[in-house]
């Protein structure tokens, strides 16, 4: 026979089960809702609009202590190393570099991040302010020891750099048009995996927000879904799998500022562009 002391045990299991079930039912709509956002508004890879999202973490049962006070799941283990000794770049211009471009060579660029080695080819000919400007950034050391702020693992599979403010809202004080939005490899609105593009301000709705591109660029490391509007400037050609082991990390919403980070430590200790 069930004595009335081990009842009460049994149904304050079973009341806190049901609670953890709901937290978790919970946590999984939250981190929809995040995702979903950042995909449509923060990562429409718009650099510098913030997107706010309330994330509800709670559980419905308001007398549950217990279950209140129980922390969240632990993360993976970060699968990067500690980011090399130096700090983000504080520097701004006043106006886009001058054309220093030779559109007639090939340019590749170097990201050694703590993550492992990205390698780059750089389509100078298609989109040579963008090339000029990225390459005039990395020698500038703009890039080196910037946060790689933005992950997105679902709809889109993107990971946003650039901006030693690590926050989705810096830029290098200047714009640059946009370029090769007709490019042959965006068939049917997919930007391939391997293409690195330009992220902007583009609104969707005003021409006015066009040619808005500043610093911060995106790699794309699965086909993904997306209008033909972030000029594509570039090719992975070496690190598809430093992006994949990013992404396997998986990223976390952050409601203040409407990114998805990564889970993993992504830091650009040194950016070099090579013309060869």
């Amino acid at each position: 026979m069930v004595s009335r002391d081990q009842r009460r045990r049994q149904l304050a299991r079973e009341k806190y089960e049901r609670q953890q079930q709901r937290r978790s039912a919970d946590q999984r709509k939250a981190k929809r809702r995040n995702v979903i956002i950042a995909s449509v508004v923060a990562v429409a890879l718009a650099a510098g609009v913030t997107a706010y999202a309330s994330t509800a973490l709670a559980g419905n049962d308001q007398d549950s202590d217990r279950a209140a006070a129980t922390p969240p799941p632990s993360k993976a283990p970060d699968p990067c190393g500690r980011p090399a000794k130096g700090t983000p770049s504080t520097k701004t211009w006043k106006k886009e570099p001058a054309m220093s471009l030779d559109t007639s060579a090939s340019y590749s660029a170097k990201l050694a991040t703590t993550c492992g080695t990205v390698e780059l080819k750089l389509d100078a000919a298609k989109a040579p302010h963008t090339v000029n400007s990225f390459a005039f950034l990395a020698g500038q050391g703009y890039f080196d020891h910037s946060k790689c702020h933005r992950l997105v693992d679902q709809n889109i599979y993107v990971l946003q750099c650039g901006d030693p403010k690590g926050t989705g809202q810096g830029t290098p004080g200047y714009t640059i048009p946009d370029e090769n939005l007709k490019d042959s490899r965006l068939k049917g609105g997919v930007y391939p995996a391997g293409t690195v593009a330009m992220a902007n301000r583009y609104d969707g709705r005003s021409d006015k927000t066009r040619n808005s591109g500043g610093s911060q660029f995106f790699l794309v490391y699965q086909d993904s879904k997306l209008p033909p509007n972030y000029t594509p400037f570039g090719t992975v050609t070496g690190g598809m799998d430093v992006l994949k082991k990013i992404a396997k990390a998986g990223s976390t919403p952050d409601p203040q500022t409407g990114n998805t980070a990564p889970n993993a430590t992504v830091v650009i200790d040194k950016a070099t562009v090579k013309k060869s």
